[in-house]
This record gives C-alpha cells, sequence and structure tokens, in this order.
C-alpha cells in the first residue's frame, strides 16, 4: 500500500469539482498536431490550457476547474471558491499525491509543469528556490483526445462541444509565416559568457569536486524576433522526432517544445516505471554520409560514453530506491536517437514500483532529469546554480500528465521557445566532463538551438494558417 502524510486539510478542497461527463467523438483533420493548434488559437474550453503529445496521441486540456501549486513556502489546492493549504515540507511531492488522493472522482487527469527549481525543494541547499510557484497542475473542464481524423471530447461544459467541432472544422485563408531574418545568427551569439563557465566547470570536475554537471546558456529573442507559439510548434514539431512534444499556456508560462526524452513513465496495473536518459551528442546533418560518420565518431568517443555511462549508472541508482528488489534493468544501452537537428546515446532503465512507492515518489526520485544536471546530483545542482547567471525555471524541468489509475508521464523539458513576462527566449546546455573542451560544448549548444531556432515562426496580429 502506498503511504502519503496524511496531517494535509485536503479533505474537501474538491468536492465541487465538476464531472467531465461523457465522450463525445467527432471529427477531426487528419493531422492531429493542426487539430491541436486549432482548438489552442481558438481559446475554446479557456485560456489557458495544455497540449501534450504523446505515443500518437495529442491530448488538449483547457480551463482549469481545480489546480494543486506549490512554492518555497506552501501548497496550495483549489477549486471554485475553495482552497487548503499546508507549509511545504521537505516532501512537497507526497503533499502533492495526498492532495489528490481527496478528488471526489476516479477518473481525473490532471495536466501541469515542474520548474527546474523544484530541484532545490528536494535537494535542500543546493540553490534558491525562489518566489514563483517551482509546480502547476490543473484538473481540467475540458479535454479533447486528437488522433487523426477523430476527437474524443470530455467536458463539464456540454454547449462546448458544438464550440470544439466548429474550432476543428475552422480553416483561414492562407497567409505567409515569416521566419526569423538569420536564425543562425541567433545559436552563434555571444560565446564568451558560457566558455568561461564551462572552464569552471571542468576546474571543478578535475578537482573531483563531481563527475558531471550539465551547464546551459539562455539565447534571448530581440521583440523583433517574438514567435508566435502556435506556428512555432507546427513548423518545429515536422523538424523534429521528439519522445514528446508540448504547446502551453498556464500559470504564467507559455512554452513550445520538442522533448527528446522522457524523465520518467509509469505505467498503470503493471506499476512499470522507466526513465529514458539521453547523454552524449553530435549533429546531424543534411549529409547521409557526414551524419554517419558523426555516429561512429559518437559511438566511438571516450567523453561521450564516459558521460552516457555515469547517467545510466545514475539512473539504475535512483530507481532501485522506490522499485522492488530484484526489477531494475537496462533494457536499452547506448543506441543513437535521432532527436531534430542532433542523434544522441540513448538508454533505457526500468523497473517495478515497490509497493510503497507510487508515481509522485518515482517522480520524486528522479527529477530533475540527470541528463540536464548531472552527478552527484546534488552537487551538480551547487555547480549549475554557481555558474548559470539566472534561475532555469520551465528550462530543464518537466511537462507532464497524470492519471487517477496510477499512470504518469513527465517529459523533459529541451528543444523549447519560452515566453514569460513580456519576454521570448530560448536555452540549451551541454554535459560537463574532465574532458570538455569550451569550444566544443558551446558548438553543442548551438547544434542542439538548431532544432528549434530555424523554426521559429513570427508572431502577426492574427493567427497565420496551418500547414496541412
Amino acid at each position: 500500500m502506498t503511504h502519503f502524510m496524511t496531517t494535509a486539510p485536503w479533505t474537501s478542497w474538491a468536492d465541487a469539482l465538476p464531472d467531465l461527463g461523457p465522450a463525445h467523438i467527432v471529427e477531426s483533420c487528419a493531422d492531429p498536431a493542426v487539430a491541436a493548434v486549432r482548438l489552442a488559437r481558438s481559446g475554446v474550453g479557456g485560456s489557458e490550457y495544455v497540449v501534450y503529445e504523446r505515443a500518437g496521441t495529442w491530448t488538449y486540456a483547457a480551463g482549469p476547474a481545480a489546480t494543486v501549486t506549490v512554492d518555497a513556502e506552501r501548497i496550495t489546492a483549489r477549486c471554485g471558491t475553495r482552497s487548503a493549504t499546508q507549509p511545504t515540507s521537505a516532501r512537497p511531492l507526497d503533499q502533492v499525491a495526498e492532495a489528490l488522493a481527496h478528488l471526489p472522482h476516479r477518473d481525473w487527469q490532471i495536466h501541469g509543469w515542474a520548474a527546474f527549481e523544484l530541484a532545490h525543494l528536494l535537494y535542500p541547499d543546493t540553490g534558491t528556490v525562489g518566489s514563483a510557484p517551482v509546480l502547476h497542475l490543473m484538473l481540467p473542464t475540458t479535454e479533447v483526445e486528437l488522433t487523426p481524423g477523430k476527437a474524443r471530447i470530455r467536458t463539464a461544459v456540454p454547449r462546448q462541444v458544438t464550440g470544439i467541432a466548429e474550432a476543428l472544422a475552422a480553416t483561414r485563408p492562407d497567409r505567409d509565416d515569416k521566419a526569423p531574418a538569420d536564425p543562425e545568427a541567433l545559436v552563434r551569439s555571444d560565446p564568451a559568457a558560457y566558455r568561461r563557465a564551462v572552464a569552471l566547470a571542468v576546474d571543478d570536475i578535475r578537482a573531483a569536486r563531481l563527475h558531471k554537471a550539465v551547464l546551459s546558456r539562455p539565447l534571448p529573442l530581440p521583440e523583433a524576433a517574438r514567435p508566435d507559439l502556435t506556428a512555432t510548434y507546427l513548423a518545429g514539431r515536422r523538424a523534429n522526432t521528439p519522445a514528446r512534444s508540448f504547446l502551453l499556456d498556464l500559470g504564467g508560462w507559455r512554452a513550445a517544445g520538442f522533448s527528446p526524452e522522457t524523465v520518467v513513465e509509469v505505467e498503470a496495473g503493471t506499476r512499470r516505471v522507466s526513465t529514458q536518459p539521453l547523454a552524449g551528442t553530435r549533429a546531424l546533418t543534411a549529409e547521409p554520409d557526414e551524419t554517419a560518420r558523426l555516429r561512429e565518431d559518437l559511438l566511438g568517443d571516450p567523453k561521450e560514453i564516459h558521460e552516457h555511462a555515469i547517467s545510466v549508472r545514475l539512473a539504475v541508482e535512483e530507481l532501485t530506491q522506490v522499485c522492488s528488489p530484484g526489477t531494475v534493468a537496462v533494457e536499452e544501452f547506448m543506441t543513437v536517437r535521432e532527436r531534430g537537428s542532433v542523434q544522441h546515446l540513448a538508454s533505457r532503465v526500468t523497473g517495478r514500483l515497490s509497493d510503497a512507492h507510487g508515481p509522485w515518489h518515482a517522480l520524486a526520485t528522479l527529477f530533475p532529469a540527470i541528463t540536464a544536471t548531472g552527478c552527484p546530483k546534488a552537487e551538480a545542482l551547487r555547480t549549475i546554480s554557481r555558474y548559470e547567471a539566472e534561475p532555469r525555471g520551465l528550462y530543464a524541468g518537466a511537462v507532464l500528465t497524470a492519471d487517477a489509475d496510477g499512470s504518469l508521464d513527465a517529459a523533459l523539458v529541451l528543444r523549447t521557445v519560452f515566453q514569460r513576462d513580456g519576454r521570448s527566449w530560448l536555452r540549451a546546455g551541454a554535459g560537463i566532463m574532465s574532458q570538455s573542451t569550451p569550444e566544443r560544448e558551446w558548438e553543442e549548444t548551438c547544434e542542439k538551438l538548431r532544432s528549434v531556432a530555424p523554426h521559429l515562426r513570427l508572431s502577426h496580429g492574427t493567427p497565420p494558417v496551418e500547414p496541412q
């Protein structure tokens, strides 16, 4: 049986949560990504939404009926005019799980995000949490599951079924979606600060303070290059091969991303849990022979192999903390996965959750992703705090969905364009090892940024047409 803290006043916070009711099936367009964007642009269901792609299905969830948020001081659950709070403990995701356990319906699904700074609650004394929420979850009033040619609608507002069907059927006149004039110039701007940070981290690693640190750099976008996130999502999704993709406007964050890997996947029923570390990178090029050469170079590079191996080792150690003895295994080791503009060494580590642990324990144990922090994880977090000039926010956090049946799926937030507080930016990082050079790690960030930068589409006064 799964055990959680039981002192939170969660008993009746969500008594007014509406039931989404029965499913309605309507026709949709052949491309589920286009269908999801049509819904996002229409605003049907509410101004806040999450689009999440997983295994060939896109889910559009909109209009928060209830929310659960975590910040440095408190956990807050709200539904209608009711709310419940508790001071944030050393195990905040246990508190989240306890709040969700008091939901009145047995078929709920939540959607939301976790910021990177949640790590500083899970690993105290590693950095500043800040005052903003680090976890924001919503239970929507409307959910639409999109597959080719079909939409499955559940909503607490029955009249929205017609509006959703109309939005899915709508077309707009053609228009020209403009990209930034020189995305490569954006990608390669301002290398000096990042190279200095890499050099300092290499010194720390050679002094045996840690084995690996993942350092990132933000790439601010000028106002003239402010992207339309829906058009950027469609253009980027066609050019990328993500493990997951997402488009969201929720809790103050707007983002469109093409996640190369998952932080954690938990299956209902079987209680199978897995994580997919990707570490070790080379570019994908337009020339097959050059891409093949780089692939062989990746598979034979001692630095990349070492970086990948220690990431897999830590993933095994972490899963062992929440899984039944003897169930943790490396099911896939050091294959090559193509993700947009790069190719990665990839592995998958799996196990079966023990009776004492649930999906939120798995997320707490695996978050933040090894491949976006380093190892040992606590010292890597301190290194990131020392050498990165600003908080990461949603970058290297997670976009996630979880169900009442015990399933949970969390995508690592990389290869993403962000908008918040009037700013737009990209961000990319690289794994720093003792063998690293500032020049090569800088170049790796450029390779990753090319998964998004060439596909930015500039903001217009009205939404652009969806390509069919």
